[in-house]
């Protein structure tokens, strides 16, 4: 085939037709992240509903609850693909695939890690796995077990993130899946359709946005806390490792200001006690706990004291975006909550989306 046909054919296909899309069976290459607190039902099948891949947030739900969420999206967006968010050292792990497996979820997302067996029984049951990286050896480990797409998220990005940049990281974690059949989604400074058509331009196949779905309608974050971070500039975020010893990028408040000053001696006893408390609102056994927290020391190399810290962001967050109290608890965000100045429908934000991405690649390719 010559240059010109190449392009003639190219012209042909739709170019946000993603490889994305054909594996998670969505019309728009945009998958709202499983954020913890915020990713509930209501925001998920809305995200659905729109033409974006909607995942369900569950390591802050009991198995019960979890049941019930996914039910509630099944209902709001009947027949539309969707994902849970798990967590790879979660106690009750083999039980909650179980539920996906009997409730025919067909996406399963991954912060962490998860091992090989894990990946080759959601394979075996048709479940497509996506996992969050943040090094290119990362991404070659998770092709390498069978991990079927991968979310490359920039320092820029919310919540638990690295120091690389989206711009040195995104084309890295492309090269490392290149030939693999895995389609690699963006993640870290995304919010418009110019930064979609970015992210297609460096090779991925679409984008991951959670800061941008927590500043919605469908959100249930409460309106005065976002109004909190809709007023927050570019520069009005940072990334620490207070919270519980892992770098997390989150809204600079005088809460994180002053846990910072605290010595990590006195905010041990107040995480182990957030672990306790975190236990109780997930219905988790004690035993199941502790099981947990021990793969978690064996998986990670963590102390007991790092352990005991990695229940704080949970609890921190739910009081920050949940409960509305800022003052004692943390907010999570990307960067790119300096960039965000409105609260959109869903709808209305992949409508929106798709139309800058589509003008930007007219302006690229008249």
């Amino acid at each position: 085939m010559s240059v010109g046909d190449s392009v003639l054919a190219a012209s042909a296909r739709d170019p946000l037709r993603t490889l994305a899309c054909e594996r998670f069976g969505i019309r728009l290459p945009i998958v709202q992240t499983g954020m913890g607190w915020v990713s509930g039902a209501r925001l998920t099948a809305a995200t659905c509903n729109a033409g974006g891949l909607g995942i369900l947030a569950s390591a802050t739900m009991t198995l019960d609850e979890l049941r019930v969420a996914i039910g509630k999206v099944q209902d709001r967006a009947p027949g539309a693909p969707f994902g849970v968010n798990l967590l790879p050292n979660q106690a009750d792990l083999r039980e909650r695939i179980d539920l996906l497996v009997a409730e025919r979820v067909p996406v399963a997302s991954f912060a962490g890690a998860p091992s090989k067996d894990v990946v080759a029984r959601l394979n075996d049951e048709g479940i497509c796995s996506i996992v969050t990286v943040g090094a290119k050896r990362h991404a070659e480990k998770m092709v390498g077990i069978g991990v079927q797409a991968l979310i490359a998220q920039g320092g820029e990005g919310g919540g638990h993130t690295g120091s690389t940049p989206t711009t040195l990281l995104l084309p890295q974690v492309v090269d490392a899946a290149a030939g693999s059949g895995v389609p690699v989604l963006a993640a870290g400074g995304f919010f418009d359709g110019r930064g979609l058509v970015a992210a297609l331009a460096y090779g991925a196949d679409g984008v991951a946005m959670g800061t941008r779905f927590l500043l919605t309608q469908e959100s249930h974050v409460p309106d005065h806390v976002k109004s909190i971070y809709v007023d927050t500039p570019v520069t009005g975020t940072v990334v620490t490792d207070a919270i519980d010893g892992a770098p997390q990028r989150v809204i600079r408040t005088e809460m994180i200001e002053a846990l910072e000053k605290t010595p990590g001696i006195v905010r041990f006893p107040r995480a182990a006690l957030n672990a306790l408390r975190f236990r109780e609102l997930t219905g988790t056994p004690l035993v199941q706990l502790l099981r947990t927290g021990w793969e978690m020391k064996q998986a990670q190399d963590l102390t007991w004291a790092q352990v005991a810290l990695a229940a704080n962001a949970p609890m921190m967050t739910k009081a920050g975006v949940v409960d509305g109290r800022p003052e004692v608890g943390i907010l999570p965000t990307g960067q790119v909550v300096g960039a965000i100045d409105e609260l959109p429908t869903v709808a209305e934000l992949l409508e929106r989306i798709e139309v800058e991405a589509r003008a930007a690649l007219a302006r690229l390719a008249p």
